[in-house]
């Protein structure tokens, strides 16, 4: 798709429909953009490329907007294949091109591609600066956003940050280019949270660094590698990943997450929330063997507190349920309270292995007591359960 984002900018972006699963992990039933842009000013810049499947269409849209010219700069941001797929083929395309990239970059660059670009590559580091005419742009380094070889450009006289894959979501643009021209919050928010938390949200100390620069500068738009770009609501949106990336809840509400064999410790998970209900609290319950772990890991960092029932299987965890706690660990969840339901029939050890996981995070307390189920929940225990829903409602 070639657009106009400003008079002299293009977006020369891809839909991906075909990719089912993001990275080969994350499933994406709306799909998803590779984006790419170009500036023409005295010299042409073009910023990234696309991943190599979806190379017919970027070549088209990049002959079509250079329309003749030369290409002078081409600015690697970030070498992860689905951005940097095409990059070889573009500097055989075009010999008199300089690549503009952090010395990591080019490092990967020669691990990725056997193209010798001795010569032509310009070693961009912290604050340096490359005039294209009427245009400066200025680069900033932003490593482990989500790859150490990662650098963001602003574009000084049009106030434009082009972020990485910072400021990205799933989805694809089907022609429109701006987030103001779909209802994002209803309909894109979940997917760009999903993206986060899933792709970068490992890298909460890395992202926070990045915003205290973006907070320096004056910003007219962000157009990230992944989704659309933002001219409206910057700081509705640059919010929402200042709370993922300190961990912090967005909304006031529980998340239960239930690992059940047979069904009854989703009965009891069940039971839990209409206990909350009847305080007034807000809470989802989520079959963690029939739903997906990227969405489920996203709701742990949208929720605020946490609980998990799980049955005891294998003298462990339910397989699905200690998966997903196994990722919120990998991906450093920090600043949830938690509630812990266990079930047995003879042996009952899933609450203290969980137990044993969740506090391995940081300031992750846990909320009452275990609540233990042998086989299934009785009568006899509705006031422990009552007990534990009390200790949650309090917590939101």
């Amino acid at each position: 798709m070639l657009r106009s984002v400003t008079e002299d900018l293009f977006y020369l972006g891809v839909d991906d429909t075909r990719t089912e699963l993001f990275e080969s992990v994350y499933p994406i039933p709306r799909g998803v953009t590779y984006n790419s842009y170009l500036l023409l000013d005295e010299k042409t810049a073009l910023f990234d490329t696309v991943d190599e499947r979806e190379a017919p269409a970027f070549f088209d849209n990049l002959r079509e907007a250079l329309a003749g010219r030369t290409l002078d700069y081409v600015i690697v941001q970030h070498m992860e294949p689905d951005h940097s797929g095409t990059l070889a083929q573009v500097l055989k395309a075009h010999p008199e091109a300089t690549a503009v990239m952090t010395k990591k970059a080019l490092t990967m660059f020669g691990q990725f591609f056997d193209l010798d670009i001795s010569g032509r590559v310009l070693q961009a580091g912290e604050g340096t600066a490359l005039s294209l005419g009427r245009h400066e742009l200025v680069f900033t380094l932003a490593p482990m956003v989500h790859w150490p070889e990662v650098m963001m450009t602003y574009d000084k006289t049009a106030r434009l940050l082009f972020s990485a894959d910072a400021f990205g979501t799933f989805g694809v643009l089907a022609g429109k280019l701006f987030a103001d021209e779909v209802p994002f919050e209803q309909e894109w928010l979940a997917d760009a949270r999903r993206y986060y938390c899933n792709i970068v949200g490992k890298y909460g100390t890395p992202v926070q660094n990045v915003l205290k620069k973006a907070a320096k500068l004056d910003i007219s738009m962000i157009l990230p590698l992944h989704g659309p770009v933002w001219r409206e609501n910057l700081v509705w949106f640059i919010d929402k990943h200042d709370r993922w990336s300190r961990s912090a809840a967005e909304d006031d509400e529980a998340v239960i997450f239930a690992g059940s064999i047979y069904g009854h410790t989703l009965d009891a998970a069940k039971k839990l929330g209409e206990a909350l209900a009847r305080r007034g609290a807000s809470a989802k319950v989520y079959d963690v063997a029939r739903e997906r772990v990227s969405d489920m890991l996203a709701e742990a960092y949208r929720a605020k507190v946490l609980v998990f029932a799980g049955a005891t299987y294998n003298n462990g965890i339910f397989t699905p349920l200690e998966n997903l706690l196994l990722d919120l660990k990998a991906h450093d969840l920090q600043n949830r309270p938690y509630a812990l339901i266990e079930n047995g029939t003879w042996a009952p050890n899933a609450g203290k292995l969980m137990k044993e996981l969740l506090d391995s995070l940081k300031n992750c307390p846990q909320l009452g007591q275990t609540l233990t189920v042998r086989s299934a929940l009785h009568l006899d225990q509705q006031e422990a359960l009552e007990a534990l829903a009390g200790d949650i409602a309090a917590a939101l």
